[in-house]
């Protein structure tokens, strides 16, 4: 494996959507997300776990963002990433998000599917990083597998996206498979402990903004201060 997500760079955008539901309807909703927020203003944007770059493909296409890094620690992921991009003027970071040393430099940073993978510790790192590296009244958005507040609502949603990865045409294994990673390659943590992390490293305004099966979507601003 190539990164810490269930599938090989290969694999990788094929696969995903048969395990995240609407998952093209999450990139609509970050960039209608950036549109409200900044409108026409030219921002520059950071998108951390990039992973093959399909966030990047849909920046490259946005008029006013006019500066983009994308970091990724898997040298496969950033590769794939720039054969995406083509020649667009883009910088490429071969690290992950607990390891970023930007300081008010971004308009936009996101993180999208990608820090549900630390634990605790590295977690917090990571977002108070994200923090770090936003300019005052930036925005930071990110994606994140959630854990639902009890056993039986963990066992309702995990039946329901096993019926949807069936549908989607993955084999009984293969949902097997998947949901075993539960809390053992991944793992969730609840609406409120989002909150509570973002509270914690140093945001004053948040919100949960798309909430669909296991993904939950929430937005974050670095106020001035």
């Amino acid at each position: 494996m190539d990164n810490k997500s269930a599938f090989n760079v290969n694999q990788y955008d094929g696969n995903v959507r048969k395990v995240i539901p609407f998952y093209d309807e999450i990139y609509e909703q970050i960039f209608g997300l950036i549109r409200t927020y900044f409108g026409s203003k030219e921002i520059s944007l950071l998108d951390t776990g990039c992973g093959t770059g399909t966030l990047g493909l849909i920046a490259k296409n946005t008029p006013n963002i006019s500066k983009m890094v994308l970091c990724d620690p898997s040298e496969k992921m950033l590769a794939d990433a720039k054969k995406k991009l083509g020649y667009y003027p883009c910088e490429y970071i071969c690290e992950g998000s607990e390891n970023l040393t930007f300081e008010n430099k971004f308009d936009v940073v996101t993180a999208i599917q990608s820090h549900h993978y630390f634990d605790k510790t590295t977690r917090e790192t990571a977002v108070r990083n994200c923090y770090k590296s936003l300019k005052p009244n930036g925005l930071f958005i990110f994606f994140e597998n959630t854990a639902p507040n009890s056993e039986v609502g963990k066992e309702i949603m995990l039946k329901r996206l096993e019926r949807f990865e069936l549908k989607a045409g993955r084999t009984p294994e293969e949902v097997k498979n998947h949901s075993a990673r539960y809390n053992r390659e991944f793992f969730p943590i609840t609406i409120k402990e989002h909150f509570e992390l973002l509270k914690k490293t140093g945001f004053s305004s948040y919100e949960l903004f798309w909430h669909s099966y296991m993904q939950s979507g929430f937005y974050a601003i670095k106020q001035q201060k």
